[in-house]
């Protein structure tokens, strides 16, 4: 609370200082440009495989298991086999870097992240996770209870709305709402908790099943239709109510409530710790997250650091090819530092890939792979990270914070920005210097939003976030030095109805063998991963949406299944 009053007396005082003193100055030329993702570099991949001819290639490497693409779930197979004594495979990298979604970035010096910001705490369903967090320091026991470092959780304030021409504490639209949106908060929160005990809502969605891989009744009918058309059918039709649960639709899933499935639009409170209308009680720990200036960077990098140190991981290589013979599998990869195709010939490989790409470079791709890739929809995404070289003018209302989001986002699929220096320990430098604001927009509802990525030059999505930011922050124009764009053309899968019912019908494989979960002490049960002989796959993309929770644990699943 201290904290939280030093940074409103200190944000209404440095916001009139910044009005006075700045007001006639014009602004500044902006640096900037696209990084992050080399689009390019994908672009040449794809029009590659779409020849079907293929270079031939010039060098042949061995080992044990491939890892094909080095996102979350590749990274988490890699520990995985680690932990199960797999030291001789290889991890195959597009990017320069690994990490997907989840990489972390620097402008002018300061971290921020370059997609995926925070991990919510997590709940005993994703027990790999917490095993993670436990690895990594971030999670202890103390006195028989769970305990996680204070350093690395989200300070307070954590989240805002700039709503009314103010900044109010918390997302959800409370200040000046009449009794009837009271009222519709109330309702669809009754339906939550009524929903969430007529099934099973979990984190990772795949420990939702019962044993015959099916689902509940209620979650299929959900599946079946729209989150809007849900709305509709309960009539909750609330203004305010359904901004709110268009963004939460757009944060989680890159598309609003008339894309995603009704599942996942209860799935997403259901699963966490519900939806909890004002005033009434809420677990003290729902706002539990951990969050760092890169973002999840900060995990992912600690996933990868063994790997660069043991030499298994091979950045900067396409994937071109994955065959499955009767003894082994052949990987060809295009090598862009040597600009050759390398030959990876081993007993086992996981397709940490995208479905999508997955069903392209997979020679004769099983028919489970080919549906996938055929139903699933992909949202693009655009991250701005925007380098301020002082605090900026504020609105009245509640003190800068973490999250800060706009009601009514001048940009379609706004999702409003983060600001990297909020972790920063000392509350007196959160307002004493630069800092990077993260400002995120998903356009998976917006027309041609993936071509306008491609197209559009840096200066368009530039031009844009400041604009729609310089509503509850005036001299932003003036303050900001520079701004990096990072694109992503396939972000993270939709789930668009029938996704769930799909994904959970598909004939999934459990290993019967145990002897190597219990060989590294991993307490939880086989998980179910899509295989083939030669072939296991994991990727966020098998759960239908894209989070940590999801790609971690189908990279961990994976692994096992390859080390048993």
């Amino acid at each position: 609370m201290q904290r939280r009053h030093f940074l409103a007396t200190a944000a209404t005082s440095a916001a009139a200082a910044l009005l006075s003193a700045g007001c006639d100055k014009v602004p500044r030329t902006l640096e900037g440009g696209f990084t992050g993702i080399d689009m390019a570099r994908g672009h040449a991949l794809r029009d590659l495989l779409t020849t079907g001819t293929l270079p031939a290639p010039a060098l042949v490497r061995r080992t044990q298991v491939v890892i094909a693409g080095g996102g979350v779930a590749g990274l988490a197979a890699a520990r995985s086999l680690r932990l199960a004594g797999v030291h001789d495979f290889a991890l195959l990298e597009l990017e320069d870097e690994a990490g997907g979604n989840s990489r972390g970035g620097q402008v002018n010096g300061i971290a921020c992240p370059l997609g995926a910001h925070y991990l919510p705490v997590p709940g005993d369903d994703a027990r790999e996770v917490q095993n993670l967090l436990e690895e990594l320091g971030l999670r202890q026991r103390v006195a028989g209870r769970w305990r996680y470092d204070e350093r690395h959780l989200c300070h307070s304030p954590q989240e805002r709305l700039f709503f009314e021409g103010e900044w109010q504490e918390g997302l959800l639209p409370v200040q000046g709402v009449g009794a009837a949106t009271l009222a519709q908060y109330r309702r669809f929160a009754e339906r939550v908790q009524a929903l969430g005990q007529a099934a099973r809502f979990t984190m990772p969605m795949l420990k939702s099943f019962d044993s015959k891989r099916s689902i509940a009744p209620v979650q299929k009918a959900l599946d079946a239709i729209t989150f809007g058309e849900w709305l509709v059918r309960e009539n909750l039709d609330d203004p305010h109510l359904r901004w709110y649960l268009d963004y939460c639709c757009r944060d989680d899933y890159g598309a609003g409530t008339a894309r995603v499935s009704a599942w996942a639009g209860i799935h997403y409170f259901a699963s966490r710790h519900g939806f909890h209308a004002p005033g009434d009680a809420a677990p003290e720990e729902r706002e539990g997250v951990l969050t760092w200036p890169e973002g999840n960077g900060w995990l992912t990098r600690r996933l990868a650091a063994p790997l660069q140190d043991g030499g298994q991981l091979r950045t900067a290589c396409s994937v071109l090819r994955i065959a499955e013979g009767r003894h082994g599998v052949e990987v060809d990869a295009y090598n862009h530092a040597t600009d050759s195709v390398e030959r990876w010939q081993a007993q086992r490989c996981i397709v940490a890939l995208p479905v999508m790409v997955a069903a392209r470079v997979v020679q004769q791709p099983p028919a489970f792979l080919r549906e996938a890739a055929r139903r699933l929809q992909w949202a693009p995404w655009l991250v701005a990270n925007i380098h301020i070289d002082a605090p900026l003018a504020d609105r009245p209302g509640a003190a800068p914070a973490w999250d800060n989001v706009l009601y009514g986002d001048t940009n379609p699929g706004g999702l409003g920005y983060v600001d990297a220096g909020h972790q920063r320990l000392d509350p007196r430098a959160v307002l004493a210097g630069p800092t990077v604001l993260s400002y995120y927009q998903a356009l998976g509802d917006v027309p041609q939003g993936r071509a306008q990525l491609a197209n559009q030059p840096w200066t368009h999505w530039a031009q844009a976030a400041l604009a729609a930011l310089s509503g509850p922050h005036p001299d932003l124009p003036r303050r900001a030095t520079r701004i990096d764009i990072t694109r992503y053309g396939h972000a993270m899968a939709i789930p668009t109805p029938g996704v769930l019912g799909f994904l959970s019908q598909m004939g999934l494989q459990r290993p019967s063998n145990t002897r190597n979960q219990r060989s590294h002490g991993d307490r939880t049960a086989w998980l179910p991963t899509p295989t083939t002989a030669r072939l296991a796959f994991a990727h966020s993309d098998w759960s239908g949406y894209s989070v940590f929770e999801e790609a971690f644990t189908r990279g961990h699943g994976a692994g096992l299944a390859v080390a048993r």
